[in-house]
């Protein structure tokens, strides 16, 4: 948590004052009109966005869309960095044999599921605004946007991330032939 400050600070501080009230006026749906007055720097917004459960070190995707659509990139790509480490430290909290499992899931998936990956996504929780910022770093490659998707999703469920939780989320979406492919590769490790 202390790193995720440490950044929100960072970007607060590089922050002009037409970019925090762009900012604003980007949050207004999020936070009421009275409590965006007595916003007066970057380090006020994010405390409001983190009271309200919209930013976290584990749910970064909103402030990375607002700050690309304030046209802050550099900004945006310092907290994608920063998400993008946070998802590297969190895979290796994971048990060897478990990393294993989830690879081989991730790989049958990205085979067998198609178009509706974001039915898929959405079963598992990732965030609406992180599902438009996968689409648009990978526009055209629907294997890597379901990739990002998945990686994203054992990030933030860290030590959590279970082989089966994605079998029983594939079956909620109807996609049971997937899920099967995914069991039937599971078994050969056993």
């Amino acid at each position: 948590m202390v790193a995720f400050l440490d950044l929100l600070h960072t970007v607060s501080q590089k922050l002009k004052g037409d970019d925090l009230k762009a900012l604003k006026f980007l949050c207004g749906d999020k936070i009421g009109k009275k409590k965006l007055e007595s916003v007066e720097s970057g380090t006020d917004l994010f405390s409001l966005l983190i009271e309200l459960n919209e930013i976290s070190a584990n749910h970064t995707s909103f402030l990375e869309d607002i700050l690309n659509r304030v046209r802050r990139h550099d900004l945006a790509d310092e907290v994608k960095r920063f998400d993008d480490s946070a998802c590297a430290s969190s895979s290796e909290e994971l048990e060897p044999k478990e990393k294993g499992r989830l690879e081989i899931a991730y790989e049958v998936i990205c085979e067998q599921v198609g178009k509706n990956w974001k039915m898929l996504a959405r079963k598992l929780k990732i965030p609406e605004a992180k599902l438009d910022a996968i689409v648009q770093a990978n526009p055209y490659n629907l294997r890597e946007q379901l990739m990002q998707s998945l990686m994203y999703w054992q990030k933030t469920k860290g030590m959590g991330a279970k082989a089966e939780d994605l079998v029983q989320a594939l079956k909620l979406c109807q996609m049971n032939l997937v899920a099967d492919y995914v069991m039937l590769e599971l078994d050969k490790l056993a």
